[in-house]
């Protein structure tokens, strides 16, 4: 498989996005931190095929980026929590994940079997504006499975190149590295055991959103 690189500020960048996630495919686009592997959240063959692309363990769920807060209702039952909705008033569009309630009807091979949902709103304009025309994204990070993360086009190249068909990148020569280093904190507030919130990965925001949580 050719691996196609354009800029997302190319005009036509979108429209070519959406065309391969309406065919079943897989597309790389910058975040506000790593670069993400991204499909149509309800389209189990193209989520197939990021555990393909990735050599992803089965058993991992995968995220979902959101483009607004109406979304959500496509993926979790609203209201939000208290808690919830004060860490998403506060924190997106942001470096923020927050794992929910997910609804029955979600694929099984998104969720793996789980009975949550990982989502976050990227503080990424242009992503936004593909997502809210295409839907939720299924994302995970743009490289194979237990490999670095990737800050820039030409680091999801080394890695994934001739996996994937497309790689939006956020300059001409993707060079340019994505707004921050580090992956998004996670935050399990689904409380389905009653166990309370729980803080699942450190990553950028991790100490105002550990505040929140005392």
């Amino acid at each position: 498989m050719h691996t196609k690189v354009i800029s997302f500020y190319q005009s036509s960048a979108v429209e070519q996005a959406l065309a391969l996630l309406h065919q079943h495919q897989v597309i790389v686009a910058p975040t506000d931190t790593v670069y993400g592997l991204m499909c149509s959240f309800d389209d189990a063959t193209a989520i197939e095929q990021i555990y393909i692309a990735k050599d992803r363990p089965p058993r991992k769920a995968i995220p979902v980026l959101i483009g607004d807060i109406v979304q959500l209702a496509l993926l979790t039952p609203l209201p939000l929590s208290p808690l919830a909705g004060t860490l998403s008033e506060r924190f997106w569009p942001g470096p923020l994940t927050l794992v929910l309630p997910a609804l029955p009807a979600l694929l099984p091979i998104l969720t793996a079997g789980q009975p949550t949902i990982a989502v976050r709103l990227p503080d990424h304009t242009l992503l936004r504006v593909l997502i809210r025309q295409a839907g939720p994204l299924a994302a995970t990070s743009a490289n194979l499975s237990g490999g670095a993360d990737t800050h820039t086009a030409s680091d999801v190249l080394s890695q994934l190149r001739g996996r994937i068909p497309l790689i939006l990148a956020d300059d001409d020569q993707g060079q340019r590295p994505v707004h921050h280093t580090t992956p998004s904190t996670i935050v399990d507030v689904a409380d389905l055991n009653g166990g309370g919130p729980r803080l699942l990965r450190h990553g950028a925001l991790a100490e105002a959103v550990r505040q929140l949580l005392c």
